[in-house]
């Protein structure tokens, strides 16, 4: 019995130690894609065109010649005053025309006979000068009067008070008899064009600098004329895109932000002006931008982010991870991984840090399965 149990030690001694298997992981290999960068921005609406309006005479209004809040037209009456002074002005202006057309008539002939005259020496040549000075200043006269009449007529003009520009006119301030006087403080009526509008946005002069330097390092390319996507206040996507206008030089030193500026079409008139929204715009796009999925960055215990790679030798590495922007359910990769990296999505807790591991592709593996199901079938058919 001691003989076979010293005999069963020996043999046990011989056995080779067992090896742990390779875990598998599942991994997502990198690539090298251009990526639009947007930046949802919040603004409101503000209108086109805003224009007040206001008297140019004044007067007592007789008729208010348009419906608060409809649509009128550039150049449209708005209101009608009474213009029976600006009458009785014009019309003595026209008398002060005739008259002054007539005397410079008189005047003309008189220099016309003059000068026949001062060629026979029948008209002392300072006689013939004075009339035909006098003739001049009759036709100078004429012009003068004609100004006058003319000054009456744009007057009489401005009694109907027309709207400046075409659009939504608001309500109005005055009623019929209601005295008004030239260009005074107070409006009438405000017309306000909303097709197109224009949405007024605001962004951090910090995230314009980090562009810039990005635009400067090469890693970032402008996109011009890129339609921007209005979303309106319960969330829903207009259905409009706008476009870009410009962006303001001057940042504000109180919020720290300067404006970008929207022209966004509006022929439903939907947005008014003051409405809340939020524009989507794009910032520039990065040609070889790299995505990595949100399962695999993860946080180390100082709270960096990182990512666990397997290399093309089957070795695991940890690496720290630079990203501050999402695209959906990815990261956009500022630093850390390149294209090619195989960072791992599944079955971290089974690896470490220069340990081994076995990379199956993502969708390999559902892939492989239906193949799979497939054989088995045909083999029971069989």
């Amino acid at each position: 019995m001691l003989a076979g149990s010293l005999l069963l030690a020996a043999c046990g001694g011989e056995q080779a130690p067992q090896q742990m298997p390779v875990p598998e992981v599942t991994v997502v290999t990198l690539k090298a894609t251009p990526v639009s960068l947007t930046r949802e921005l919040a603004g409101r609406t503000v209108p086109f065109l805003v224009a007040e309006v206001r008297p140019q005479a004044t007067g007592i209004v007789k008729r208010r010649l348009f419906t608060e809040g409809g649509l009128v037209k550039a150049g449209e009456a708005l209101y009608e005053l009474d213009d029976s002074n600006y009458r009785a002005a014009r019309d003595s202006a026209k008398a002060s025309v005739a008259r002054a057309r007539a005397s410079a008539t008189s005047a003309r002939l008189a220099a016309e006979r003059s000068a026949e005259l001062v060629k026979s020496k029948l008209v002392s040549v300072q006689d013939n000068e004075r009339t035909q000075s006098a003739a001049l200043e009759a036709a100078a006269e004429v012009a003068a009067a004609e100004a006058n009449l003319q000054a009456a007529e744009v007057n009489l003009g401005h009694t109907r008070i027309v709207a400046p520009i075409s659009g939504r006119i608001g309500k109005s301030s005055v009623t019929g008899g209601a005295l008004v006087t030239a260009n005074q403080e107070a409006a009438l009526a405000t017309v306000q064009q909303l097709d197109p509008v224009y949405v007024d946005l605001t962004q951090s002069s910090s995230e314009f600098l980090q562009l810039r330097q990005e635009m400067k390092a090469g890693r970032l390319e402008q996109n011009d004329g890129v339609p921007v996507k209005v979303l309106l206040e319960d969330g829903s996507t207009y259905t409009h895109d706008g476009r870009l206008e410009f962006a303001d030089v001057t940042v504000d030193p109180g919020t720290g932000s300067y404006s970008l500026r929207v022209r966004v079409p509006n022929p439903e008139t939907m947005l008014l002006p003051g409405m809340y929204v939020r524009a989507v715009v794009d910032m520039g796009q990065r040609p070889d931008g790299v995505l990595a999925p949100q399962q695999g960055i993860t946080r180390d215990p100082k709270g960096n982010a990182v990512a666990m790679v397997v290399t093309p030798e089957g070795k695991v590495e940890q690496r720290q991870v630079r990203a501050n922007r999402t695209l959906g359910d990815q990261w956009l990769v500022d630093d850390g991984l390149e294209a090619g990296d195989r960072v791992i999505v599944e079955g971290l807790q089974k690896v470490q840090p220069g340990g081994q591991a076995k990379a199956v592709e993502q969708g390999a593996q559902a892939a492989a399965a239906p193949a799979g199901n497939q054989a088995a079938a045909a083999t029971t058919t069989d």
